[in-house]
């Protein structure tokens, strides 16, 4: 059985959930997700304690592929659920001298090192804003903002000998010390 697949989700107010199967539509105040579901994957609306949830179900229990999915689809669609009602953000931060990175309308210019200016498309459902060389990236959608991301962060990944790149807020960089001196013999 598996644990997360059994989780109920439950359902804020203001998000609405169209079940055309096999497709699944979440919108709500952030915006709009759909994804398609595995055809043995049942979802089904439900009161519970006088709340709205959603519950994960499967058509077949015996059928290993649909076994696999089902946590994953519940994952999913709590993201989507989440990121409709209040969104999801990621914090990068630009480290290094000469290291700048600026906004152009959906664009983002990076100074990263490179003999040229660095430009980066914004997905569509993916916004920015840049203050002090830090970049938020927000949306409703929890992959698409990783991986916007990660395409940023993989432009000038931060080095380990002094730290210069592009980083998540927050993460750790393995330092390493540098060559050392020989000393007189």
């Amino acid at each position: 059985m598996s644990r997360v697949g059994k989780a109920l989700i439950p359902l804020p107010q203001g998000v609405e959930i169209r079940l055309d199967l096999p497709r699944v539509t979440v919108k709500g105040p952030k915006g709009e997700l759909s994804m398609v579901l595995h055809k043995d994957i049942r979802l089904t609306e439900e009161e519970e304690g006088g709340r709205r949830v959603l519950k994960v179900s499967l058509d077949d229990p015996t059928d290993l592929t649909a076994h696999a999915q089902w946590g994953t689809t519940r994952a999913l669609v709590a993201n989507m659920v989440e990121g409709v009602s209040q969104g999801f953000s990621k914090i990068l931060e630009v480290v290094g001298v000469g290291y700048k990175i600026n906004l152009r309308g959906k664009t983002l210019v990076m100074s990263a090192g490179y003999s040229h200016e660095v430009s980066f498309e914004l997905p569509d459902g993916v916004s920015a804003v840049v203050e002090n060389n830090v970049v938020t990236l927000s949306g409703p959608d929890k992959q698409l903002i990783g991986e916007a991301a990660a395409r940023i962060r993989k432009i000038r990944k931060p080095e380990p000998y002094k730290g210069k790149g592009i980083k998540y807020a927050g993460e750790a960089i393995r330092r390493k010390a540098g060559k050392t001196a020989k000393t007189g013999e």
